[in-house]
């Protein structure tokens, strides 16, 4: 590796900070959006859940200014260019982006939707009403991955001709009451951010095959285990695995995210979900082959992780882009449809079962 090389971990922030007002102030705002949005700088300046008691403990907990009364009084009181960040379930999206003013900023969480015509309606509806709608695709912005694709950008591991993402985990599902019996629960709610991880790197699939399944330990979750495999033709395996049903203790728990290319390799541990919500450290680690040697493998430290630095990734994305300081809005709604694609083109796999065995 080249002594002057550096490896950049941070995203570009926005010259101008503009507010958020929250909508939906549930535990991933707790645990995320508000960690992220104090470290970045940005001022939340009113929020608004169903829950009131809920509100008010994060109006104690972050110091929000004004906890809103109903969702309308949250969407005519807001300052005129407040960027909306809605933290609802999936289902919940559509029907608030329809009261929120035309050519407002919006950060939704994702799913953008729960199927591809929940999807299809919240494009067109962004569309119609101009607004500017982002979807928090935000592992794309955790330092590992901004690493990554630094190294992959400036040719340091050539051509890419396989990544896999590998997630060997035991996850508390408990801890989100409204997943249980939806009839689409793991590649929607999780395994998106690796499809979505995925497709930022080497674009859109040309097929998708896959199976997901439930577990005996998690009754009332349609899904906890997937596998995917998306098609880029035959030159690159792209995979994803997930089995978030291993109980078997941490010595055998895996969370990672791997490049493999002409000219070396990178390995990137997402630590938050071994040990899920506490977490085990980050890792990035690479290699870059070298004919005179045998290859090596060599770390970076990490500053930072995905919880909850990514999500300043995400807003500062959007922030940038309604300030004009850039003309590209990486999970854009257009963009996060196709993710959607995919995620529905997985459950349609998924459905069909695998191609029969030949008899005799």
């Amino acid at each position: 590796m080249p002594a002057d090389f550096t490896v950049r971990q941070s995203v570009d922030m926005p010259e101008k900070r503009l507010p958020i007002v929250s909508i939906g102030m549930g535990g991933i705002v707790h645990d995320s959006h508000y960690p992220a949005y104090r470290k970045a700088g940005f001022k939340v300046v009113g929020g608004y859940d169903v829950k009131a008691e809920q509100a008010r403990q994060m109006q104690q907990a972050f110091g929000v200014p004004v906890i809103y009364e109903s969702l309308a009084e949250a969407i005519s009181t807001s300052p005129a260019e407040a960027i909306f960040d809605l933290a609802v379930p999936g289902n919940l999206t559509l029907s608030i982006l329809e009261q929120i003013p035309d050519g407002r900023a919006v950060l939704m969480q994702k799913p953008m939707g729960e199927n591809i015509n929940e999807a299809r309606a919240i494009l067109r509806l962004c569309k119609a009403k101009h607004l500017m709608a982002a979807v928090n695709f935000q592992m794309r912005y955790a330092p590992y991955i901004v690493a990554a694709r630094d190294m992959i950008t400036q040719g340091l591991i050539g051509q890419i001709y396989d990544m896999e993402v590998r997630m060997q985990v035991y996850m508390p599902w408990h801890l989100w009451s409204f997943l249980y019996g939806k009839p689409r629960m793991e590649i929607l709610y999780h395994s998106i951010h690796y499809v979505d991880l995925v497709r930022s790197f080497l674009g859109d699939p040309i097929g998708v095959y896959a199976k997901t399944l439930g577990h005996p330990t998690s009754p009332g979750l349609a899904q906890t285990r997937s596998t995917i495999i998306l098609d880029y033709g035959d030159a690159v395996r792209a995979t994803i695995m997930s089995n978030h049903a291993h109980i078997y203790g941490p010595e055998k728990q895996q969370s990672y995210a791997k490049w493999e290319g002409a000219k070396g390799a990178i390995q990137a541990t997402a630590g938050l979900n071994m040990d899920y919500p506490k977490g085990r450290p980050d890792a990035f680690e690479y290699v870059i082959l070298n004919e005179e040697t045998e290859p090596r493998w060599q770390s970076i430290p990490v500053e930072g992780s995905w919880f909850p630095n990514a999500f300043i990734g995400t807003m500062s994305s959007l922030m940038r882009y309604v300030n004009g300081e850039t003309d590209v809005l990486p999970t854009s709604v257009d963009d996060a449809f196709k993710t959607m694609a995919v995620v529905e083109a997985a459950y349609l796999s998924s459905e069909a079962g695998g191609m029969a065995i030949p008899t005799a």
